[in-house]
């Protein structure tokens, strides 16, 4: 049977490259359709009728929706090049961070004013459990890293956006190096939309979100 892999996504969407990460790190073949939330397409409102947004991720036509849920299906069917740990309690552990950080994303949607302070105070607690490690996964990037690096990396455009500096490398050594490391790997930085775009992009988000809100 040949395997049918298909995408849904939009550029700028961290999710997004939550998953354009593991599908190239694992080698997986797939095509990529790039949505337009302000004016979803068929084949969206069809395979994500519930939350209608992205990503879905459709194989062999069967639709997996919320990104986290994504990557571990993707581990799960496609066994080379493992992402999450072998050990059950390990992959707890990657489980529970990840929620942590999704987590903390989500209540800061509400509020620009807090967004900075909130985030450092994330990235302290991730810091101190990167240190003396590579990875998040060890000796080589893993599931949690994937997770972390597209929140901590977009943060770094959106508050790039306000004019400040999100991860000052005098108080973030550990995961400033660690973002490096991950920028040097050829797969990362091919998911990774260009900088001015994206923050083109945000800053259109921003304005619309301020305008509809008087």
């Amino acid at each position: 049977m040949v395997e049918e892999a298909k995408l849904l996504g939009t550029y700028a969407s961290f999710l997004n490259v939550r998953i354009e990460i593991a599908l190239k790190l694992k080698g997986i073949q797939y095509e990529y359709i790039e949505e337009d939330l302000s004016n979803m397409s068929a084949l969206l409102l069809k395979y994500n009728p519930v939350h209608k947004k992205v990503p879905v991720f459709v194989h062999n036509g069967k639709p997996v929706a919320e990104s986290l849920v994504i990557l571990e299906y993707i581990d799960e069917t496609w066994k080379d090049h493992p992402i999450l740990p072998k050990h059950p309690y390990d992959r707890a552990i990657a489980r529970f961070w990840a929620k942590f950080v999704d987590e903390k994303r989500e209540r800061r949607r509400a509020t620009e004013l807090k967004i900075i302070e909130e985030a450092g105070e994330q990235m302290k607690i991730l810091e101190n459990e990167l240190k003396g490690k590579e990875f998040f996964g060890g000796e080589t990037i893993g599931y949690l890293d994937i997770v972390v690096f597209s929140v901590a990396y977009w943060f770094q455009v959106l508050i790039q956006v306000f004019g400040v500096e999100f991860l000052p490398e005098e108080k973030f050594p550990v995961v400033c190096k660690w973002i490096g490391r991950l920028l040097d790997i050829d797969v990362i930085k091919s998911c990774v939309p260009p900088r001015e775009k994206h923050l083109a992009y945000i800053k259109a988000r921003i304005e619309d979100a301020r305008a509809a809100s008087k």
